[in-house]
Order: structure tokens, then sequence, then C-alpha cells
């Protein structure tokens, strides 16, 4: 559960940078990674999409800043 947490992060972190850089250079870097391929662009979003979903679930489910004040 944590790894998957960990990971589910990471995921968004990457996409978010990847996101800045292209609001910064006008240069799509994902697309440029998955070669041109839209395909594969779209499943490294769907990706982002279900880490962001399970982060979602996780927050709710685990409540981990119940306990700061």
């Amino acid at each position: 559960m944590k790894l998957s947490t960990i990971l589910a992060s990471a995921v968004l972190i990457a996409l978010g940078l990847f996101a800045s850089a292209y609001a910064l250079t006008g240069v799509p870097v994902l697309l440029v990674l998955c070669g041109g391929n839209v395909t594969a662009l779209r499943v490294l979003l769907s990706f982002g999409g279900v880490a962001a979903g399970w982060l979602l679930f996780w927050l709710i489910a685990f409540r981990p800043l119940k306990f700061v004040s």
C-alpha cells in the first residue's frame, strides 16, 4: 500500500514537471518522449488519472493529516 502511494505521487510529480516545462517552453515534452505516438501519450495521461484517483482514495480512507494540528 505504501509503495503504490509513493509510485502514484512520483507519477503525478513527473506529470506536473512535464506540464510546467510545456507551459514555459511550448514544447510538448511528453509527446516528444513518446516519439510522437498519441496513443502512448494517452496511456501516460491515463496513468496520471489513475494515480490521482488512488491518492484521492488514500487521503479519504487513511486520513494522513488527521492528527496534524
